[in-house]
């Protein structure tokens, strides 16, 4: 299989995940500012989860233009990611609705979680599959992939103790991911 293909199964996948999502945005039965107060946990959580789709979607995206052939571990640790990152309406919905109650906070932190292992888990299958050492060399230690996954895990646990510290870390996690990732770019470019 080409690289193309699997990206553009992988893009229509993340655009039906973000209609999922938008599709829980339930509209309110008043026309005043007040009608929209109860929505507006619902909408930050669905804030939130689009900035982390968005995340992946550009980071798969480079990550696959360094991929040269797909093998069969590639494209089902891809599914794997795929899997997680379909799991985002049903944990963004879950989150917002409950106003971070303690439980559908952790599942949303799990989630995330789970879907941080899948990229780890693509990016090592590619990693494999392509036997470059300058790919290897740019991804380098990968502090930010590696401090995620126990930033998640340190919010699920504080999200049975006080939610708003949860909120705050996959808010901090997210906007630390915001700034683009140039290292695989980098690579490609030195290789053409």
């Amino acid at each position: 299989m080409e690289p193309n293909r699997l990206e553009a199964f992988s893009d229509g996948v993340l655009a039906i995940i973000i209609t999922i999502m938008v599709l829980e945005l339930k509209v309110p039965h008043g026309a005043d500012l007040e009608a929209l107060k109860p929505l507006l946990p619902v909408f930050l959580s669905y804030v939130l989860s689009f900035i982390y789709v968005g995340i992946y979607w550009n980071n798969h995206h480079h990550l696959l233009k360094a991929c040269r052939k797909v093998t069969g571990p590639i494209m089902w640790a891809n599914l794997h990611l795929l899997f997680w990152l379909s799991l985002f309406p049903f944990a963004t919905g879950w989150m917002g609705e409950n106003h971070l109650a303690p439980l559908p906070t952790a599942i949303y932190g799990a989630v995330l979680l789970c879907a941080a292992i899948a990229y780890y888990i693509l990016q090592g299958c590619i990693l494999k599959g392509q036997g470059d050492s300058k790919l290897a060399a740019a991804l380098g230690s990968d502090l930010k992939g590696k401090l995620s996954p126990l930033v998640y895990l340190a919010a699920m646990v504080a999200a049975f103790y006080q939610a708003w510290i949860s909120a705050f870390l996959y808010v901090a996690a997210a906007l630390v991911w915001l700034i683009p990732d140039r290292r695989i770019e980098r690579v490609l470019a030195e290789c053409e």
